[in-house]
């Protein structure tokens, strides 16, 4: 097979190849543009962040909160502090899960509507103009949570999710309407759109794998013709 016959065939690959790669290239340089139109922290939902002045604990504060003694339950940390004028002992074991307790040892439960409330009011800009407040347990988180961990979703005016720990009476995620769209370009940017996690799949290596071989026969057809035009005009 002489050159001419191969860079024709070559040719003819690149254009198969053109057809096959297109939707995707397409679709990675559109996810790709909207995922870096906006900073990461905005995404995030960071800005919305209030910084809240922490309280000190009250002189020889005592606290009658002992550790259980179930050993299926390893702790990972204990921690006492301030929240909305009660001292509170948050114990967290090493599954994740969290409970809280008062000074005097007594269990406070899982978070209310009105705390959870009460804490987006407190931390979040706009926190108080809610719309709607909705508890997910662990088995069933919403979509743009994806944790398995019992939450309330105080849903805002201007479209932001706020989503405070039932049993850790802490914000666990922010989650705004351009954070949901970024959430979906990224499930489109690694052809997941189920999980939005799987970075690995034989789909997104195969058409990777393609789109790069594309790409090298594209850059080769290049520089060939590139040196045949300048073979006609001498």
């Amino acid at each position: 097979m002489n050159t001419r016959t191969f860079m024709r065939r070559l040719a003819r690959w690149h254009i198969w190849l053109g057809w096959l790669i297109g939707v995707p290239l397409l679709l990675w340089t559109l996810s790709g543009l909207v995922m870096v139109v906006k900073p990461i922290e905005e995404v995030r939902g960071n800005h919305l962040r209030r910084d809240v002045a922490e309280t000190a604990l009250p002189p020889e504060t005592q606290i009658a909160v002992s550790l259980p003694a179930d050993p299926a339950r390893p702790v990972r940390s204990v921690a006492t502090q301030v929240e909305r004028g009660e001292t509170v002992t948050r114990i967290t074991y090493m599954d994740g899960t969290a409970e809280r307790y008062r000074m005097d040892g007594s269990p406070m439960g899982s978070l209310s509507e009105i705390e959870a409330r009460m804490i987006v009011a407190e931390r979040i800009v706009g926190g108080d103009a809610v719309v709607d407040a909705t508890r997910f347990g662990a088995e069933e988180p919403p979509l743009d949570f994806r944790r398995p961990e019992p939450v309330w979703q105080v849903a805002l005016r201007d479209g932001t999710h706020v989503y405070v720990g039932t049993e850790t009476g802490e914000i666990a995620a922010v989650r705004t309407r351009w954070w949901r769209i970024f959430d979906f370009m990224w499930g489109l940017h690694i052809m997941d759109l189920e999980t939005r996690e799987d970075t690995s799949h034989p789909a997104l290596i195969l058409f990777a794998a393609l789109s790069l071989l594309g790409t090298l026969i594209g850059i080769t057809l290049l520089f060939r013709r590139r040196k045949a035009r300048r073979r006609a005009q001498s």
